[in-house]
């Protein structure tokens, strides 16, 4: 569905002040481009993208545009946790460690699943994202192993001095620990995690071009040019991170107009086009 812009259900007047506050902030923190919908009683009332999806060409966003949503990812993650604790498969209560190989954190007091669903792990983050994400865009090199499940634990695992708290005493925003909850998915699953939420999420929802992959994304004809905000404002064109352990965490890329399927699900208590 090619949707440019969309607005029957906003009064003149709030439409021009909704615009004028999105160009305006545009403008003071350098974004871009952007895409917006917004949804009412299930239905969506308006969508339209605003600025460049691509500066170098001069093409527009549109409300299909498909960007990096980053950590709403996070949201899938859980969907899919849920859904195999559902179906009983898994328990919230059950240790990290019944799954993968976890070493880091405390014996006596062992780092749960929903822990990890509600960063209270008690662990900070480890920079793992970071160090993903400035070496695949070509920013900066971090000279540590990153290539394979193997390389990810051990790097967890090898932090014991950073754990922080007692398992569910604190909140620590903590990435890797999603890429646990990845991994927890597909060895309960027996599916690959981009498959597993493509297959009982993204098809269910009709969100057809939302993907992981950069196949995918490379081959659709409406996807957003990834950039760099330098310190003084400026733009640099760089590579969309993909990467395995990226996606749990962070690494689903879709459109607004597909996100309103996901996001009308939620609000229906589970329940889409039912």
């Amino acid at each position: 569905m090619e949707v440019m812009e969309m607005s029957s259900g906003l009064s003149e007047e709030a439409r021009d002040k909704l615009e004028g506050f999105i160009v305006k902030t545009m403008a003071e923190a350098h974004v871009p481009g952007l895409s917006i919908a917004l949804v009412k009683d299930g239905e969506v009332v308006y969508a339209r993208g605003f600025g460049a999806r691509n500066l170098e060409k001069n093409v527009p966003a549109t409300p299909n545009t498909l960007y990096g949503v980053g950590s709403c990812t996070k949201s899938f993650t859980a969907l899919a946790i849920m859904q195999l604790v559902e179906e009983g498969r898994l328990d919230l209560e059950d240790p990290v460690g019944k799954y993968v190989p976890l070493k880091l954190g405390m014996k006596e007091k062992p780092i749960r699943i929903h822990h990890l669903l509600t960063h209270s792990s008690g662990i900070p983050s480890l920079g793992v994202a970071v160090i993903l994400i400035t070496r695949m865009t070509g920013r900066e090199e971090h000279w540590i192993p990153m290539s394979s499940l193997e390389d990810f634990l051990r790097h967890l695992n090898g932090a014991s001095g950073e754990v922080a708290a007692e398992p569910g005493e604190r909140f620590f925003y903590f990435n890797s620990g999603y890429t646990l909850l990845g991994e927890v998915v597909e060895r309960v699953s027996g599916m690959r995690y981009e498959e597993y939420v493509r297959e009982r999420i993204l098809k269910p929802l009709r969100m057809n071009r939302s993907t992981f992959l950069k196949e995918e994304f490379e081959k659709d004809p409406d996807t957003m040019t990834a950039y760099w905000k330098e310190k003084d404002g400026s733009l640099t064109p760089t590579v969309h991170p993909f990467h395995k352990f990226i996606y749990a965490p962070g690494g689903l890329l879709s459109s607004v107009m597909e996100l309103t399927n996901y996001l009308t699900m939620n609000i229906n208590g589970g329940v889409f086009e039912g």
